[in-house]
């Protein structure tokens, strides 16, 4: 009998300690509804463009990382950040979608990680609330929300996990300038 129960009791500890050990591996938790840091990154200092205010790393400072974004709804809520998509602008390199640089102009946006989701959303639309407006956005790259601090990434942190990053040209579609433009809350849908 004492056989049986050391074997239970070490089967039962050995299933509470996979499922605390499984559950810092797991990034979106559906039944606490969250999307959790999936890890840190160590900040390093270097000259970026802070253009539209664009937040520059800080040397030691540590920036969450994400590889999930909150569930896509009908009504997703978000936050909305200004980027320029051009050649020079503060977005860095081109789009990872296509591979180009997009005029201020157009109406373009990037998603956190999680909404890009390996970029299953590149070309198509999404639908943008705000300011008593919705207007209609091409997905062409990814705000990157696990990597950041280098080159690629203009010396800026990794996005949070619930970024709709839009051209100039969204936001003037919106009807928002001045103090409106930087962190905005949205709600967005696929189109």
């Amino acid at each position: 009998m004492n056989v049986t129960w050391s074997t239970t009791s070490a089967l039962v500890i050995l299933l509470v300690c996979a499922s605390f050990t499984l559950s810092f591996g797991v990034r979106y938790s559906p039944l606490l509804g969250q999307c959790s840091p999936s890890g840190y990154l160590h900040g390093k200092a270097s000259h970026c463009n802070t253009e539209h205010d664009s937040e520059c790393c800080k040397a030691g400072k540590m920036y969450p990382q994400y590889h999930c974004s909150p569930p896509v709804t009908d009504e997703t809520s978000a936050t909305l950040t200004i980027n320029s998509f051009a050649k020079g602008g503060d977005g860095g390199g081109p789009s990872e979608c296509d591979g180009e640089y997009h005029s201020d102009d157009e109406m373009v946006v990037a998603l956190s990680t999680g909404w890009y989701n390996h970029g299953s959303r590149c070309s198509k639309k999404i639908r943008i609330n705000a300011n008593g407006k919705s207007v209609l956005a091409k997905v062409v790259d990814e705000c990157d929300s696990v990597y950041g601090c280098d080159a690629d990434h203009d010396f800026q942190p990794p996005c949070h996990n619930n970024i709709v990053d839009a051209s100039p040209a969204v936001w003037d579609a919106l009807g928002m300038s001045g103090d409106d433009v930087g962190d905005y809350h949205i709600t967005w849908s696929e189109a």
